[in-house]
């Protein structure tokens, strides 16, 4: 072997040795941080794309449209490409019992002292996570929102939505969504990881009870309201326009929703002395991102089909702001 070739061969393995000693330092926390803060990224910058471009890597569902033929060698690729890995739009029910299988498994490993949850808590008080300050109580809160959230949404899609049997999304989409879910299942106890060590007792402080007294309530709103939406686009005609409740206000009501359920989380499990989980706010930051950029699109179509004083006068998704 050449001096070159073996002096390649040391750096490619210093480098990985090195990369790996700073990731294996890392607390489990800021991997979920990261990785909704990355996924809230490219989403965004996908949404500043040429309006071509998004059609393809965007657009799914009622929205989607067949891309013009196009002599741009990417477009073409990248056309050929989605529409070869699409998956039925149906898929998205697997979110959500993935989401209600992880729950249970979290909730079973919390009572059981199980290994898993203990290797990731002690990694997250090794390495200097945000893992002190979150009650017990709160931790199982979190984790019997989540349950509540995709129980429900399980539901729906057996019983309440009508999956379209045509409609399709891209592969990417549902990946980034599942990864979400496996995400948010680990981040909604995470910070909590010395009361998962120490097994404290189910006893609340003052504090716990004001962000959970505000929290709550928050969420069952949000959760009753984002079922009630649902059913009332499950019971439109085809593409038409929603008008009942919350869509008096909101174009996508159902995703002005799921904001507030994230947001009610973010505030149930915030440590001590803090008002949100910072996890939970990075989960956050990706719904708003991502479900907005889904909300502007879905908005220009309802314009497009219906006018613009069809919806005029109503918010895409957050009151006074968007």
């Amino acid at each position: 072997m050449s001096t070159t070739a073996t002096t390649t061969s040391k750096m490619i393995s210093q480098t990985i040795s090195t990369l790996y000693s700073i990731l294996s330092t890392i607390p489990p926390s800021q991997y979920c941080q990261s990785f909704f803060l990355l996924a809230a990224a490219a989403v965004s910058a996908i949404a500043v794309l040429p309006s071509d471009l998004k059609q393809i890597l965007v657009d799914y569902g009622a929205r989607a449209s067949s891309p013009k033929p196009s002599n741009n060698a990417v477009l073409s690729w990248l056309s050929t490409l989605t529409k070869h890995t699409q998956v039925p739009h149906s898929w998205f029910a697997i979110f959500y019992v993935v989401s209600v299988a992880w729950s249970v498994f979290w909730l079973g490993q919390f009572l059981s002292g199980g290994q898993v949850i203990k290797f990731i808590a002690e990694q997250e008080v090794k390495y200097g996570g945000n893992g002190k300050g979150m009650g017990s109580v709160q931790v199982l809160t979190g984790w019997a929102m989540m349950f509540l959230q995709g129980a429900r949404r399980t539901c729906e899609h057996l019983f309440v939505v009508r999956a379209s049997s045509t409609s399709t999304m891209w592969v990417v989409h549902w990946v980034l969504g599942l990864g979400f879910y496996l995400g948010v299942g680990v981040g909604v106890g995470v910070e909590g990881a010395d009361a998962i060590l120490n097994r404290q007792t189910l006893e609340l402080s003052r504090e716990e009870m004001v962000k959970l007294g505000v929290a709550v309530p928050v969420f069952f709103y949000a959760w009753a309201n984002q079922y009630k939406s649902h059913k009332h686009l499950a019971g439109l005609k085809k593409y038409s326009l929603p008008t009942e409740g919350l869509f008096r206000w909101f174009v996508c009501a159902h995703y002005t929703c799921e904001c507030l359920l994230y947001l009610s989380m973010a505030v149930a499990t915030a440590p001590e002395g803090v008002w949100f989980n910072r996890t939970l706010v990075c989960a956050l930051a990706f719904v708003v991102v991502n479900l907005g950029v889904t909300a502007s699109g879905t908005r220009r179509w309802y314009e497009e089909k219906f006018g613009k004083g069809a919806v005029e006068g109503r918010w895409n998704m957050i009151p006074f702001v968007f």
